[in-house]
């Protein structure tokens, strides 16, 4: 396999050009950027367009919910005057039942509209079950990769639900070992297929969550006659963030703060096979959000379409017990039933709203389906079989991989603070033996979203770092 993978690495590039049919070196600057808004405006769809698409598959305009009853517990945790009102976007009543289906729609449709039989997404999330339904739609084959199992044969019952899933629509799902055999597996299977790159970096999986954020934008103002202060994004790869920050901003909310959330994994690698199942959440978390954030063109594309650090203006890290405590919240408080990964944000706003006047307004982007092994209770007890500690205490104190911690009270979840120029450093740590022009510079103020002079001031301490 080793000589196969590296022929195959060789070859990526030119795969994965011919898997979309897009050609990404007519997007590259002279140094180390590229352009951005060129290779976005080349896809060659309006926001109407895509919302059209959309709502053909029964797609979007989803209801906009006030948590009033999950924003009054807040407010007992907040001095007087402070509780911001908190929004949910529910998603889940998307077909497949995630907002991941926004992306394969146009992905989909995509493939569709380029003459592609088929259609290949490497994914162990919702974006599988969102393809395999969209693909079944549009009458195209679908296969599925999903990182799945350890080396002892083992897989996360979230991971088998969402095969499951993935197989009711009709998919042929290839499940992996986790490592590098799901990337090697992707890139034979495209090249043997000739199907078409169904991937979420894809231009064409950020702008259709552009409509997720043009309709918050949308839906609050006018029901408040101005738009949320805040949106909270649960972050991955980056995307999700990229996408509605996006249309936030093609709505005229330009103002309202993007706050990113991830659940704490910090110290489990999500390439590590004794690592792989000790964590109980299989997307939202700093496994991914971390590198995805700091080094978007680690994907399946030549050039990411997600971009995080262009349009975020906070992140924040929450543990497991705590999101697992705010779906249990979000349950009885609310009568909403949702699956543990959409709540990574809801645990984020419920801590961050208590910090904010009582008439701002908080909005939380997503939420996900959930049943059979998506539950919380499936993936607690999964996490207790491999002996993972579970008590009630300060989340804060979390040990991922050793404990999960749950608060024992709304008062004590808390959030993390990522400092943003910590993760500008890490992104600019690839560029310390490089010498970089005022092309360069110019390409990461928009990169980096801040000013020129600041991005030197970085550079400098990335220097002496290395020294």
């Amino acid at each position: 396999m080793s000589s196969s993978y590296n022929d195959l690495l060789n070859k990526k590039n030119e795969i994965m050009k011919n898997a979309l049919k897009l050609d990404y070196e007519k997007f590259e600057y002279e140094g180390i950027g590229f352009d951005y808004c060129k290779m976005m405006a080349d896809a060659n769809y309006t926001l109407e367009d895509v919302r059209q698409i959309q709502l053909d598959n029964n797609i979007g305009n989803t209801p906009l919910i006030e948590l009033k009853r999950l924003s009054a517990y807040a407010r007992k945790f907040a001095k007087p005057g402070y509780g911001a009102r908190i929004f949910l976007k529910d998603e889940s009543t998307n077909l497949s039942g995630s907002f991941k289906a926004r992306r394969a729609a146009m992905a989909i449709h995509q493939a569709k509209k380029l003459g592609f039989k088929g259609v290949i997404a490497a994914t162990s999330g919702n974006y599988g079950a969102a393809v395999a339904a969209l693909a079944a739609r549009a009458g195209l084959k679908c296969i599925i990769v999903q990182e799945c199992f350890d080396s002892k044969g083992v897989g996360q019952p979230e991971i088998i639900e969402k095969a499951r899933a993935c197989e009711a629509y009709g998919a042929e799902v290839i499940q992996c070992s986790v490592g590098p055999e799901l990337f090697y597996q992707f890139l034979k299977l495209l090249e043997e297929t000739k199907y078409f790159n169904a991937s979420l970096y894809s231009p064409y999986g950020i702008m259709g969550i552009e409509t997720l954020g043009f309709e918050i934008a949308e839906q609050i103002y006018q029901k408040e006659h101005k738009y949320p202060e805040v949106v909270i994004c649960t972050n991955a790869g980056g995307g999700n963030l990229t996408g509605t920050a996006r249309g936030l901003k093609k709505a005229g909310a330009d103002q309202t703060k993007i706050v990113a959330a991830s659940v704490d994994l910090t110290g489990l690698h999500m390439a590590s096979d004794k690592d792989f199942n000790q964590k109980s959440f299989t997307t939202g978390h700093t496994g991914f959000g971390i590198p995805f954030t700091t080094s978007p063109d680690r994907s399946d594309v030549p050039r990411s379409a997600a971009r995080p650090l262009r349009y975020m203006d906070q992140y924040v890290l929450v543990n497991q017990g705590a999101v697992f405590f705010i779906t249990e919240a979000l349950a009885i408080l609310e009568g909403m039933e949702r699956g543990p990964a959409g709540n990574v944000s809801l645990a984020a706003a419920f801590h961050l709203a208590q910090s904010l006047p009582s008439d701002h307004i908080v909005v939380v982007q997503e939420t996900e389906y959930t049943g059979a092994g998506k539950h919380m209770n499936a993936q607690v007890s999964f996490a207790s079989d491999r002996g993972i500690d579970l008590t009630l205490g300060n989340p804060l104190e979390e040990k991922p991989g050793k404990n999960m911690i749950f608060p024992s009270s709304g008062s004590m979840i808390k959030t993390k603070e990522i400092p943003m120029d910590d993760l500008r450093k890490s992104y600019l740590k690839k560029f310390k033996d490089v010498l970089l022009f005022d092309q360069d510079y110019y390409y990461l103020k928009e990169e980096l979203n801040c000013e020129i002079e600041h991005i030197k001031h970085l550079m400098e301490e990335v220097y002496e770092a290395k020294k």
